[in-house]
């Protein structure tokens, strides 16, 4: 399976410089093959092939007046921003066809320079790890680099990235065998909410920690002063990286957050399952704020990848399945009930249910169902895995916390660990 390790990295004046000749170079690259593309489309010519790309716009395009600066660049970094070019026509022509699950995807864009998010890719050819801990890249140099935790293996592929803070980040690609822990007996039902982040099937509840709705105060302050800065100033600029640096701390802090409680989760329970929650529909309700705080889909995304990683059996439940209207003791359907109904009694036996408590229960038998029926990855008899599909490396990676220092935020209903490993 393949792992992304995220770092932090500090270059210098000069090495920032050319990690923005990079980034310049790579967009450049970008928005050409994807004009010539465009064109040739619309005026009813076949796809453009990806060698005819990189001929006319890499190669003979350094030795142009208008493109020579991109030799000052590592050749590398301009190829793989043309096959992410090609990944993103992929995965476009997939979504239309109907190969591609989830939501449809829309065809590649033009990249600006005043994007929030600067990055290149680069291969084994061209970074190396150095002795000193520093890493080097090509036509760059060695990189200061903060090392949270140990590479478990060697690194496949590296992304440099700068973010809307000005920081940089080195991602490292590895492929590694799983992690396989020791067996438990205990399985969960897991019921996503606001009021609670989480309900288990055993009664724990996860308070739900709310980072946004905590710094609100000071984003509304730091909103304020952005909006009296005249636009194209440098003033902007500072209360710009002002409010970018503040959201970067409340997602770092979900993340962190994210991290070790789903760490816990999969650790304390041979399987989890969880509802598939519509998050893209409900981010466009009155809750909105309060859905994308919560951060599920990224938390159940940590979940998955984890339970590959660990060996545990991971189900999705269909969001379709009524687990708020079913009596889990008895199985009798209630009916739907409103949100503002947090406790109820069920017509046919009379039991009383907390609501979210009920749904968990409910999650955790539909789930057991689901692997029962063989639709869920889980092991066989001898321990080796059933349809185990291909998990690529997570998006986002937390870095390990760095010693003495805790999460501001208590992962309360679960048990306390001074250390969780990721």
């Amino acid at each position: 399976m393949q792992l992304r390790y995220n770092y932090r990295a500090y270059p210098d004046a000069q090495q920032r410089r050319a990690l923005g000749r990079a980034f310049g170079c790579a967009r450049v690259v970008w928005n050409d093959c994807l004009r010539d593309r465009r064109e040739a489309h619309a005026a009813g010519l076949p796809f453009v092939k990806s060698v005819e790309l990189s001929r006319l716009r890499i190669t003979e395009a350094k030795r142009t007046e208008e493109r020579a600066w991109l030799a000052d660049v590592s050749a590398v970094a301009l190829q793989q921003s043309l096959r992410d070019l090609d990944t993103a026509y992929k995965n476009f022509f997939d979504s239309l066809k109907g190969k591609r699950q989830g939501r449809k995807v829309g065809p590649p864009r033009y990249k600006s320079k005043k994007d929030t998010r600067q990055s290149i890719r680069l291969t084994t050819s061209a970074f190396s790890l150095q002795g000193d801990g520093a890493v080097y890249v090509a036509k760059v140099g060695n990189l200061k680099v903060k090392w949270s935790r140990r590479l478990p293996a060697v690194p496949t592929s590296v992304t440099v990235t700068k973010d809307s803070c000005g920081r940089y980040f080195l991602s490292f690609v590895v492929d590694t065998e799983p992690d396989i822990l020791p067996e438990v007996e205990t399985d969960a039902g897991i019921d996503l909410g606001l009021s609670a982040f989480a309900v288990l099937s055993d009664g724990r509840k996860i308070d739900s920690p709310r980072f946004l709705r905590r710094a609100e105060k000071k984003l509304r302050r730091l909103g304020r002063e952005l909006s009296r800065k005249v636009k194209g100033s440098k003033n902007r600029a500072k209360a710009r990286l002002k409010v970018a640096r503040q959201h970067a701390k409340v997602a770092n802090r979900r993340r962190d957050w994210h991290h070790k409680a789903s760490t816990q989760i999969i650790r304390d329970n041979q399987a989890v399952y969880v509802e598939d929650l519509a998050v893209s529909g409900l981010g466009r309700t009155r809750l909105a704020k309060s859905v994308h705080d919560a951060g599920w889909s990224a938390f159940v995304g940590m979940l998955e990848y984890k339970a590959v990683k660990h060996g545990r059996t991971f189900a999705k439940v269909d969001r379709a399945f009524p687990s708020s209207q079913v009596c889990s003791f008895c199985g009798f359907r209630d009916g739907p009930k409103p949100l503002h109904v947090r406790k109820w009694t069920c017509g046919a036996c009379g039991t009383v249910h907390d609501r979210d408590h009920n749904a968990a229960r409910n999650v955790l038998f539909e789930g057991r169902r689901i692997v029962a029926a063989g639709r869920a990855e889980t092991l066989n008899a001898c321990g080796a895995p059933v349809r185990r599909a291909h998990v690529p490396a997570q998006r986002g990676e937390a870095g390990s916390p760095r010693k003495g220092q805790t999460t501001q935020a208590e992962i309360s209903g679960l048990q306390a660990r001074e250390h969780v490993n990721r």
